[in-house]
């Protein structure tokens, strides 16, 4: 049997908007993290690049870009300016299948907060405030470093 890898590629955006951060809490109806506090963001899917052009070596550019812009619509309503990156971390499911977040941030561009069926609820919130809700482990510290970037400028 040959053994064979698959991984779960996610992204992940911390929104800015007037010097405050975008959190949503996750329906109580989610299979992972049900309840608790978050940023907007999902997992790429083929949709998101197959029909965009390919290079001249059939690869597909931005489609991490389009998938995370297509969550944010999709989850929040929302518009954002440059999306930039933080981190990357990875992580193991519970049904063991890997997990490769890409955490970036951005500045609001437009909209107004219209949440989906994965979400209930929603803050804008300044980083003291954001330590107060119940967030997914990482968020808080996520949070506070795109807090200390925006600071340093």
């Amino acid at each position: 049997m040959q053994n064979q890898e698959l991984h779960r590629i996610t992204s992940t955006a911390i929104i800015v908007k007037d010097g405050k951060y975008l959190i949503t809490r996750r329906s109580l109806e989610k299979k992972a993290f049900p309840g608790k506090w978050t940023v907007p963001g999902g997992g790429l899917e083929m949709k998101d690049y197959m029909k965009m052009p390919r290079n001249k070596a059939g690869q597909w550019y931005f489609a991490l870009e389009k998938s995370l812009r297509r969550e944010i619509k999709e989850e929040v309503g929302l518009e954002v300016k440059e999306l930039n990156y933080l981190l990357d971390l990875t992580f193991i499911r519970p049904d063991g299948i890997p997990v490769l977040v890409l955490s970036y941030w951005s500045y609001f561009k437009s909209g107004k907060v219209k949440l989906d069926d994965d979400s209930i609820d929603f803050r804008w919130v300044v980083l003291q405030e954001a330590k107060k809700y119940d967030l997914i482990d990482g968020i808080w510290e996520e949070i506070q470093m795109v807090d200390k970037l925006l600071n340093q400028k």
